[in-house]
């Protein structure tokens, strides 16, 4: 997850130059006469890693758009708390600045995605950021009780009793 400018502006390099890494590659592949499977085969472990770089970087841009997403069962929260630093276009500097601390703590935090955070600790943050952050419960579907009916057997056939047997 990139979390700050500086290395959102280093992913935007890398990623440029991942792009004409691979059309160099592509293109070299073909002149020594690789049938395209082959081809396809040496270069998707890079176009995968290309991607993830590309994907990394549209969620940022869309973090700084204010695109915060959704959060369930409070997983996540950590990537929430960092969405929202990073939609108000706070630094890392000017947050710790705000919760009193060491840039270094709120960098090691991001880094670690706020894992294990506490209640009441998310909650300075938000407030540091200003944020109000709200919930909805929503309870499980359940399905609506059917009315009882009364219970009725099934006429089963009688046995009959011979000298103390049932047959």
């Amino acid at each position: 997850m990139i979390r700050t400018e500086m290395e959102y502006q280093e992913s935007r390099r890398l990623r440029d130059l991942q792009k004409a890494s691979l059309t160099q590659q592509e293109t070299q592949l073909k002149q020594r006469g690789l049938q395209p499977i082959e081809i396809k085969r040496t270069l998707d472990p890079l176009r995968s890693f290309h991607l993830g770089m590309v994907e990394e970087i549209e969620q940022y841009e869309s973090l700084r758009r204010g695109d915060l997403g959704e959060l369930k069962n409070l997983l996540g929260l950590g990537r929430m708390l960092i969405g929202f630093r990073i939609a108000l276009g706070l630094t890392q500097r000017e947050l710790a600045k705000r919760l009193e601390v060491d840039e270094s703590q709120v960098s090691r935090d991001e880094r670690n995605e706020y894992h294990g955070v506490t209640v009441e600790r998310a909650s300075r943050i938000l407030d540091a950021m200003q944020v109000e952050l709200k919930s909805i419960g929503i309870l499980p579907f359940r399905k609506r009780p059917q009315p009882r009916r009364a219970k009725t057997r099934a006429a089963s056939p009688r046995r009959k009793k011979v000298a103390g047997k049932r047959h």
